[in-house]
């Protein structure tokens, strides 16, 4: 139910640098709200809600009504940006007005029926360059642009990043090699592993998660297994809770997180029964850090959970460009729906 996204399950169509962000243009209408999303995601719903009660013209799409129920007509010239419309049979949007761009896990191309696998694919291509390159080139406030999403996405980076912006992590190894794991074990003490990408698989037909594990003596005996792929491990840090702070550009919303089983203590998205919630405040520290953070990702909403100490020590972890919530809102009444909506406005 509130499972991670992860940038893997998208059209993943841009390749360019996010353009600059801008309001769209002046007039007297104010400039629509493009919400790319998929059509049955609820917390773009409340979005959604919010942006129509303060006003906004809304125009959404899901990637995956392209080209059956979605039209685009885009044209450039050399003394004119990109202008057209994007259309349904009920609806258009003057491409040359959008304001801002909320982007939120679309679904993939759907295609018409009877087209070979190899058709399928060029066409995806094409979709991908075309409606993905056109959207992409739009000078507005983005939330968040897919370029600089798939950038945050690495771990690895985000981890560089945030040391860099003065946030604490744990030590943290990224290998293939089961000798160096024991000797990172030897270095640290107490191991944790954690995927390295989305925790998410299907395997016979079922969704699965692989989640947090606390690794024991027997575990470091044999390790058979590591050297198909990368891993990441990193030091067991000593939690009194965790915090999920959620970041909508320059408003922060934190919610401490307490586990009520030994699994959610591990990781709390193996026993979501078993948590409590309570809003909570942000250290100055962690809080300019993490505004660092974002700017150095050029993301302007981001989802990212913090272990907290005995000693009050706040650790980094990491941060999902694409995470859920709408069930931390709910759990706290944390008003993170209507500070997005404020922010595509340009409101904050």
């Amino acid at each position: 139910m509130h499972g991670e996204h992860s940038l893997a399950d998208d059209p993943g169509w841009l390749d360019d640098e996010p353009a600059a962000a801008g309001r769209g243009a002046e007039g007297l209408m104010p400039a629509p709200v493009l919400i790319i999303a998929a059509a049955d995601d609820w917390p773009t719903d409340r979005v959604v809600v919010e942006l129509e009660r303060s006003g906004a013209e809304v125009f959404r799409m899901d990637t995956a009504d392209f080209p059956q129920q979605l039209a685009l007509a885009g044209r450039i010239d050399q003394g004119t940006a990109w202008t057209g419309d994007l259309s349904t049979e009920h609806r258009i949007v003057d491409l040359s007005r959008v304001g801002a761009v909320y982007y939120r896990a679309p679904g993939a191309f759907q295609f018409p029926q009877g087209m070979s696998g190899p058709e399928e694919r060029f066409a995806a291509a094409q979709a991908r360059a075309g409606l993905g390159g056109v959207l992409s080139s739009l000078g507005c406030r983005w939330m968040n642009h897919p370029t600089a999403m798939a950038r945050a996405e690495y771990k690895p980076v985000q981890l560089s990043e945030a040391r860099t912006c003065g946030l604490r992590i744990p030590p943290t190894l990224i290998t293939n090699r089961p000798e160096d794991v024991r000797t990172f074990a030897e270095t640290v003490g107490e191991v944790v592993y954690k995927p390295v990408a989305s925790p998410v698989l299907i395997e016979d037909g079922q969704l699965k998660s692989v989640y947090t594990r606390r690794l024991r003596r027997d575990d470091l005996k044999d390790l058979r297994g590591i050297e198909t792929t990368a891993h990441l491990f990193q030091a067991w840090v000593n939690k009194d809770h965790e915090v999920r702070l959620t970041t909508v550009g320059d408003q922060i919303f934190a919610a401490a997180i307490h586990a009520g089983s030994k699994d959610a203590h591990e990781d709390w998205r193996s026993d979501y029964g078993s948590l409590t919630y309570t809003s909570t405040l942000v250290p100055t520290q962690v809080a300019a850090g993490m505004q660092r953070l974002m700017g150095r990702l050029n993301l302007r909403y981001g989802a990212a959970d913090f272990i907290v100490g005995p000693d009050g020590q706040w650790t980094f972890l990491e941060v999902n460009p694409c995470g859920q919530w709408d069930w931390i809102q709910g759990a706290t009444g944390l008003p993170i729906a209507a500070a997005i909506a404020d922010d595509l406005q340009g409101a904050t």
